[in-house]
C-alpha cells in the first residue's frame, strides 16, 4: 500500500526522526567544539563517535549556519597532511539579557562566544515608579541592544529579562518583588506588546538565578586558563547584594529551581534580630542586615551623596570604597558588622548545601575585601563541617553585569540546544 503522496507507510515519521537526529547531531559538534576547543574534523569524529563523512556534513552545515569557522591547520598531527581546525564563530549570533533592579536597569548583548556587543546600565529609581513606565524604560533599553546587533548583521538568539523577585517561569509573570512593590506583573507579556510583539523568544528569570549561572561560567572558564589554581567548582553558592539580597544554586551545572521555581529568597531567611522592616513587610530578614539599605544606614547620614537613588550605584559604592581606603572608622565598622552577618547566613547556606564555593557578587563583590575576611570567620565558627566544609569564598568579577550576562547566555544556550534556530548566514 502507498500514501496518496507517494510514499511508503511509516515515512513520515522516518523524516522526522532522520531531521530529529541531525538536529541532536548538529548539537553535540556544536557543543565539543565550544567546550574543548578547536578541533579537526577527523578528532571531532574519534572524539565524538560520529563517523567521518557525518561530521563533515555537519561542520559544513554549522559554517553554513555562521557557528562554526574554518581555524589554523592542525600542527598537533605528526605525520601526514594536516587537517584543518575549526573553531566557534558565532560573530553574527547574539543573545540579550536585560534587568529591572530596584535603582537601575541595565542590558547586554553577547556573541556566541561570549564576547561583549553592547552593555550598559542607567540609573533609575525604580521602586517610586510604575511597572508600566519601568517597562517602558526597559524595552528602550532592549531596542538600542537590538540596534547594536543589527548593525554587525547578527542574527537574535533571544532576550532574557532578569527581575528581583519571585518569577513563575512559564508564562513569565512576577509574582512578587518585594523591594520594587510590584506584585502580580505579567512582565513577558507586557515587553512583548512594547517590543511589538517579536518573533524571537522572550523569556523571564529571576535576577540570582541568572548571575549564578554567569559566575559558574565564569568560574570554569578560569580553571580552564589557568586562573588562580583552582579547580572548577561542581556546586556553587551565589549571593548578589543590592537593596535586596537574592541567591543562586549551580549543581553540576544545573540550576536548583525548587518545585515551583521559587528557590534563592535567602534574603528573607530569618536570622536578623528583630528591627528595621523588611520590604517583604516582615522583621528579622537577612537582608535587613546586609542589604545595601543596611550599610547606607550603619555607614552614612541620611543626606549623604550615597544615598542618592539617581547616581548610578558602582558610583556610591566607590565613595563607600574611598572612605574605607582612608580607614574612616564609622566606614570600616558598618563593613565588618555587614560582613560578620553576611558569615552568619552564609553558614547556615554552607551547613544546608554544601557548595564548594561560595561567590560574593553584586555590591558584595564590589566591598569584598572588607566583607570578606569577616564572613570568613563567621563562616569557620558556624559551619560544623571541618574547615568550613571545604567551601571557599571568591569575588565574583562581573559585578553588576552578572544578572544581564547570565540572561544573555541564557538566550545563546538554546542555539546549542538546537544550531537550526539560526538560519544560514546570507
Amino acid at each position: 500500500m502507498t500514501l496518496t503522496d507517494g510514499r511508503r507507510p511509516g515515512s513520515r515519521g522516518v523524516a522526522a526522526d532522520h531531521v530529529s537526529l541531525r538536529r541532536n547531531n548538529l548539537s553535540v559538534v556544536l557543543r565539543h567544539v565550544r567546550d574543548l576547543g578547536p578541533r579537526s574534523r577527523a578528532r571531532i569524529a574519534e572524539e565524538t563517535g560520529l563517523n567521518k563523512a557525518t561530521v563533515s556534513s555537519l561542520v559544513a552545515e554549522l559554517v553554513e549556519r555562521g557557528l562554526l569557522r574554518e581555524g589554523s591547520a592542525d600542527s598537533s598531527r605528526a605525520l601526514g597532511r594536516p587537517g584543518q581546525l575549526v573553531e566557534l564563530d558565532g560573530t553574527g549570533v547574539c543573545g540579550v539579557g536585560a534587568e529591572i533592579n530596584v535603582d537601575y536597569l541595565a542590558v547586554a548583548a553577547l556573541d556566541l562566544a561570549g564576547r561583549v556587543v553592547l552593555e550598559k546600565r542607567v540609573p533609575l529609581d525604580v521602586a517610586h515608579l510604575e511597572p508600566a513606565t519601568t517597562l517602558d524604560r526597559l524595552a528602550d533599553l532592549v531596542r538600542e541592544a537590538l540596534a547594536a546587533m543589527d548593525a554587525r548583521g547578527g542574527q537574535l538568539a533571544g532576550v532574557t529579562l532578569a527581575v528581583p523577585g519571585l518569577v513563575e517561569g512559564e508564562t513569565g509573570e512576577l509574582k512578587l518583588a518585594p523591594n520594587l512593590g510590584w506584585g502580580e506583573v505579567s512582565v513577558a507579556q507586557e515587553m512583548r506588546t512594547r517590543l511589538g510583539d517579536p518573533g524571537y523568544p522572550l523569556h523571564v528569570d529571576n535576577e540570582a538565578n541568572l548571575a549564578a549561572l554567569a559566575a559558574y561560567a565564569e568560574l570554569q572558564h578560569a580553571a580552564d586558563a589557568g586562573q588562580g589554581g583552582d579547580s572548577p567548582p561542581h556546586d556553587l553558592v551565589l549571593l548578589t547584594g543590592a537593596v535586596g539580597v537574592g541567591g543562586g544554586m549551580v549543581s553540576n551545572g544545573h540550576l536548583l529551581r525548587g518545585g515551583r521555581g521559587y528557590s534563592g529568597e535567602v534574603g528573607h531567611m530569618p536570622v536578623a534580630p528583630p528591627g528595621r522592616t523588611c520590604g517583604c513587610g516582615r522583621t528579622g530578614c537577612w537582608e535587613t542586615v546586609v542589604g545595601l539599605t543596611a550599610l547606607l544606614h550603619k555607614a552614612t547620614d541620611r543626606d549623604d551623596p550615597v544615598r542618592d537613588p539617581s547616581l548610578d550605584v558602582e558610583q556610591r559604592l566607590a565613595g563607600i570604597t574611598r572612605r574605607a581606603e582612608a580607614g574612616d572608622t564609622r566606614t570600616l565598622s558598618a563593613l565588618k558588622d555587614v560582613g560578620t552577618w553576611l558569615g552568619i547566613g552564609g553558614a547556615i547556606l554552607v551547613n544546608i548545601l554544601n557548595p564548594d564555593v561560595l561567590v560574593l557578587g553584586g555590591y558584595f563583590a564590589v566591598l569584598g575585601p572588607w566583607l570578606k575576611e569577616p564572613l570568613e570567620k563567621a563562616i569557620r565558627d558556624r559551619v560544623i563541617a571541618p574547615d568550613g566544609g571545604g567551601c571557599r569564598v571568591v569575588r565574583s568579577e562581573l559585578g553588576f553585569a552578572a544578572a544581564v550576562r547570565g540572561g544573555a547566555q541564557i538566550s545563546l544556550d538554546q542555539i546549542f540546544v538546537d544550531p537550526t534556530r539560526i538560519g544560514v548566514a546570507a
